[in-house]
């Protein structure tokens, strides 16, 4: 399976970064492409240590890589306006996934909309609650590649992320949890949130 995002922002913030890190680490290097990336975009604008981990990534549109060989018909859209759920069938359906740009702005853009009208691909849904991009992605590989049905994953809803015994911030997302029922963040996340406490989830996706 290939996963590819839709960059279409301007820079990297260490938010996104630490999304990207988690998201290769994850589905391997090679499974995963930043495409739509601003054009004049060079490898001097990429994060070294997205680099280093072998990011691939591009200023083309989706439907360009793979040297302009992608079929369209075998391209799902994840996509919040689609009709459809994600099912494990769908695995066998598509070789492509594709995520509008930065699923984890919040309120939500539906950047989605600009490739469903494009490109008439087929679309899924991932429930209904907005995900950060790393669960997103993490959500579609154990729905299609380990076969587990959306309703099946355990979720949390907005956690509250606490730093100390009288602070703590409400996160407007879904996440999937581990065994111990904590949301699944990215390596690093934690510490981005206590730190920067005081800035608005708002401001760390897009500084």
């Amino acid at each position: 399976m290939k996963y590819i995002i839709e960059h279409m922002e301007e820079g990297f913030s260490e938010w996104v970064i630490l999304e990207y890190t988690q998201i290769i680490r994850e589905v391997g290097k090679e499974n995963l492409v930043l495409t739509s990336l601003p054009a004049g975009t060079t490898e001097k604008d990429i994060p070294s240590r997205l680099l280093d981990l072998g990011l691939q990534w591009t200023t083309k549109e989706c439907v360009e890589i793979d040297a302009g060989k992608l079929e369209t018909s075998r391209v799902c859209l994840l996509d919040p306006a689609a009709e459809v759920d994600l099912v494990p069938e769908d695995g066998a359906k598509f070789d492509y996934f594709v995520f509008g740009g930065i699923l984890g702005s919040h309120p939500r853009i539906d950047r989605t909309g600009i490739l469903r009208e494009k490109y008439g691909f087929a679309g899924r849904r991932l429930g209904r609650l907005q995900m950060t991009t790393d669960t997103a992605i993490r959500t579609t590989q154990r729905i299609v590649e380990d076969q587990k049905k959306f309703e099946d994953i355990k979720f949390l809803d907005y956690p509250e992320i606490r730093y100390n015994q009288y602070e703590s911030t409400e996160m407007p997302f879904r996440y999937i949890v581990d065994g111990k029922g904590d949301p699944i963040l990215p390596e690093g996340m934690l510490e981005l949130i206590k730190n920067d406490a005081e800035q608005s989830i708002d401001d760390l996706l897009i500084e």
